[in-house]
């Protein structure tokens, strides 16, 4: 009998056990649901989600091709407010998603940064949108094919219609010249400004020792430059070595192909897209 009882006990123990951890569960998954929604992010006003679905696939393809890798980043200005613009949070250009995306004035401050890290070098994007006008899109990389052309008296030029661009001329700049010994980044508004400046109205600037930077009247066009200026970069370097003079493109080439690029960005950009949805789904 006494054994019996016993037995009893343990069972009902094990049963209260087995509620109250099933309580402490659902208490648990119902506080951490609660805690996920109150960390999405508010929509930004004024901005439609293809905006945001362009900047993330911007930064993703980047990323796949090797333009991008855990760093450089991806920004819009903002479509209804031109003293703002969109980049996303401090984070690897292949992890950004749409809910990542923050808004930013033209000092370089978050809007509502909520807690979240941002990048150091966001006043590359604040300086260039506010001495340019006609940028919508801007692409900061450190792309390996364009180093050495940053480092050398070897000027960047087009070598074929894609980065018909280029023709335009790629101006070089040097932080060192107005800055000093640093440690090469664009920390500040004073350091974004001078990039900016030697940007000028050129699409490109390199960076010494650093990497590049593509400005377009859109986030399509901007990702386009920043991939083909890598690509180009590459290309013309292999050019080199093979010997003799290279046949670069003329500036009317360049500005007549440009146009063409741009007329049809679309059949690359959903080309680009089809090969990132499925990190996406991720």
């Amino acid at each position: 009998m006494t054994v019996k009882l016993t037995m009893q006990a343990s069972r009902d123990a094990i049963k209260g056990f087995a509620r109250l951890a099933a309580s402490a569960m659902v208490a648990l998954l119902a506080g951490h649901l609660e805690t996920s929604a109150q960390a999405q992010p508010a929509p930004i006003a004024g901005v439609d989600a293809a905006l945001l679905e362009d900047m993330v696939i911007g930064s993703r393809v980047l990323a796949d091709f090797g333009v991008l890798d855990g760093f450089g980043h991806v920004s819009a200005r903002h479509p209804t407010n031109p003293n703002r613009f969109l980049m996303s949070r401090s984070l690897a250009p292949a992890l950004v998603t749409a809910d990542d995306i923050m808004e930013f004035d033209l000092d370089g401050n978050a809007v509502d940064a909520r807690g979240r890290s941002v990048f150091l070098e966001r006043f590359i994007h604040a300086e260039i949108y506010r001495a340019r006008p006609d940028a919508m899109g801007v692409v900061h990389t450190h792309s390996p094919g364009v180093i050495p052309f940053s480092v050398t008296k070897v000027p960047l030029r087009a070598m074929y219609h894609n980065p018909s661009f280029l023709a335009a001329g790629v101006p070089v700049w040097d932080i060192r010249t107005d800055f000093g010994e640093t440690n090469m980044l664009v920390g500040n508004s004073a350091i974004g400004k001078s990039l900016a400046q030697a940007l000028g109205d050129k699409p490109v600037v390199l960076m010494r020792g650093h990497g590049d930077v593509a400005v377009g009247p859109s986030v399509r066009m901007a990702v386009f430059r920043a991939y083909y200026t890598d690509v180009n970069a590459k290309l013309q370097s292999q050019a080199i070595a093979l010997g003799g003079e290279v046949n670069y493109l003329t500036q009317a080439e360049g500005e007549k192909a440009d146009k063409t690029n741009f007329a049809v960005i679309d059949r690359i950009w959903n080309l680009w897209k089809m090969r990132i949805l499925p990190t996406l789904a991720k």
